[in-house]
């Protein structure tokens, strides 16, 4: 029986029964406080905790008075400020810029805790109700990683510069955070200068030498070409074995990022997971409501961390690398066994992966020596043979965690990309069909985003062969004696996509798939991607020619709306017929398709 966790301390009371006059650092976050490893705030918290500070959290404090933010006093060494598990605009707008109604990390669903633009709302807050302090604040989280260099803000349909600089913080750490978050605690307790800590942020009168300039602030405000150049040498330093310093000019001062901080080992990654997280509410939270995220959190298990893929409309590999650390058997076990003696656990694990459930287990033995490849990707545009996929250690694990006392199934929800599976010959088709007959709930998911191979190509996606890999899931299916079914994620608007390219699509899935696709998105310009800067300046970054970009909301809910009206076939849950592969359409975006192969039709795959 593992040993009772306490909670980070959030109350004043929590706090006087520490005995703690006050804390060494504040974690101030727009998400309810979930102790959970999924939970950015709460893996701070423990860390810290684990190397000696007095860490407190305050969760989603209101912005319109001093009731939640002075409730603990003012930290000795720096306040923390994120704006959650997720982008404070993302959480709050949908693509076509309505209020999100609901929030899944909000105590009663209702989205009214998360300011817009949280992690300068927070900040202005404290700095408003500790005035004169000389507390340092640090940024951190998903928000202030992607937003640590000039991005384009699609909410204000503008270039703004770093959020540090906006909202006027003295440093901000980036990426995942555990390394660096502790050498600034030691640096600042001791008194040195935490300037040179990999991973970290921060202002400057002057240039670092040795450190590569990007184009300042001003020119890539007024210039898409210097943007351009700004943002590919900003993504091409983002690898911690070759990635270079970056300073840039703000005005009169300067942006200075330190490179990245090395992606955390496998003993490293297991022992951040192994902390002892509650996996529970905070009853202060809990006091004001369910909250729906838990539902998925609380009985979840993390397997590895970052992400090859690199798709260009996602942050994940910039923001967890694109290295993918896998933990150890052993960890993960132990961490299951653990999950039978929380209270209400029914048997059911309800997700064991990671960005992509099937990047567990191997990794490119180049990369992990020399860096990710700065002319070529690991999957695109198809998988590297130096990569070698290998589900072997899936496999063996999915099998244990099957098999310890208590536990009735454990479920693959992270959605799992096909090209991994038919390129893995000795093991890939062996997984798939585990997947099908144990590990899946009815429904599996898989991201194909598109079909038409000059939309694919401007999304970094290769063209996978989505009707082979379906007719074979239909088949273990089948074997199976299981109603199951594929779930698709599509995508409307991204750069390169017109009406056509939608309708192609629509028509694929009702001749094809015989389906009408639940999951489909319009493309959200989102800071610090590579889609994002295609959407900015209407070019190719890798030919530099033109491209279309839809911009009008009302043509980018039609493009969504022929994927929702397609109709023919008998729906996702029903009985598929067999149907012919077809020939697709000449595209008419972007680049030149790249040669079919001659195993017929090819789709997506899936990504994070």
């Amino acid at each position: 029986m593992r040993k009772k966790s306490r909670f980070l301390p959030a109350t004043r009371k929590e706090m006087d029964a520490l005995g703690w006059e006050r804390p060494d650092v504040i974690l101030v976050t727009g998400d309810s406080y979930i102790d959970a490893p999924a939970i950015g705030a709460a893996v701070v918290g423990r860390v810290l905790d684990r190397a000696g500070f007095k860490v407190a959290i305050i969760a989603q404090p209101d912005t319109e008075s001093d009731r939640d933010i002075t409730r603990l006093g003012e930290p000795a060494l720096f306040w923390g400020v994120s704006g959650g598990s997720l982008d404070s605009m993302v959480a709050n707008y949908t693509a076509s810029g309505k209020k999100r109604k609901r929030c899944d990390y909000t105590p009663g669903g209702d989205n009214t805790r998360r300011p817009d633009r949280a992690v300068i709302a927070y900040t202005n807050l404290i700095r408003r109700h500790f005035k004169g302090s000389t507390t340092p604040i640090v940024l951190g989280g998903i928000e202030a990683s992607l937003r640590r260099v000039p991005h384009y803000d699609a909410w204000q349909k503008r270039i703004r510069g770093s959020i540090l600089f906006d909202a006027k913080a003295d440093y901000l750490l980036y990426g995942m955070g555990e390394r660096s978050v502790v050498e600034l605690a030691e640096a600042l307790a001791k008194g040195t200068s935490p300037d040179a800590i990999y991973g970290l942020c921060r202002k400057s009168d002057e240039p670092v030498e040795g450190y590569l300039e990007l184009p300042s602030l001003v020119e890539v405000k007024k210039d898409k070409d210097a943007f351009s150049r700004m943002f590919l040498a900003f993504k091409a330093n983002a690898d911690a074995f070759t990635a270079k310093g970056l300073v840039q000019k703000h005005d009169t001062r300067y942006l200075v990022q330190n490179p990245p901080q090395p992606p955390l080992t496998a003993e490293e990654l297991d022992s951040v997971n192994e902390l002892p997280y509650t996996r529970e509410l905070h009853p202060l939270c809990h006091s004001q409501g369910e909250v729906r995220a838990m539902e998925t959190i609380r009985f979840s298990i993390a397997s590895h961390r970052g992400c090859y893929g690199e798709c260009n409309f996602c942050a994940i590999a910039l923001h967890q690398g694109r290295t993918v650390t896998s933990r150890s058997e052993a960890s993960i076990l132990r961490e299951t066994v653990n999950l039978t003696h929380l209270p209400g656990f029914k048997g059911n694990i309800l997700d064991a992966g990671g960005p992509t459930g099937n990047m567990y287990g191997f990794e490119c033995e180049k990369k992990l020596k020399k860096g990710a490849c700065k002319d070529k990707r690991c999957l695109y545009p198809r998988v590297c043979p130096s990569l070698k996929p290998d589900h072997s250690r899936l496999l063996s694990l999915l099998k244990k965690m099957q098999e310890v006392p208590g536990i009735k199934k454990v479920f693959s929800a992270s959605g799992i990309r096909p090209d991994l599976i038919l390129a893995d010959k000795k093991k890939g088709d062996r997984y798939l069909k585990e997947v099908v007959a144990h590990h899946t709930s009815g429904q599996l998911k898989i991201a194909p985003e598109h079909t038409s191979e000059a939309v694919l190509a401007l999304m970094g996606k290769p063209t996978t062969e989505l009707a082979r890999f379906r007719k074979r899931f239909q088949e273990l299916t089948t074997e199976a004696g299981k109603p199951q079914f594929l779930t698709y994620y599509f995508m409307a608007a991204h750069p390169g996509c017109g009406q056509s390219e939608m309708d192609e699509l629509a028509q694929f899935c009702r001749e094809v798939l015989h389906t009408r696709p639940e999951q489909a998105q319009i493309f959200t310009p989102t800071p610090s991607t590579l889609s994002t800067l295609m959407y900015v300046t209407e070019k190719d970054p890798e030919t530099g020619k033109p491209i279309f970009v839809e911009k009008e909301k009302e043509a980018k809910e039609r493009q969504k709306g022929a994927l929702h009206g397609a109709k023919g076939g008998q729906g996702q849950k029903g009985k598929e017929k067999h149907h012919k592969k077809r020939d697709s359409k000449a595209p008419s975006a972007g680049r030149k398709p790249q040669k079919k192969r001659p195993s017929g039709r090819k789709g997506g795959r899936s990504s994070s």
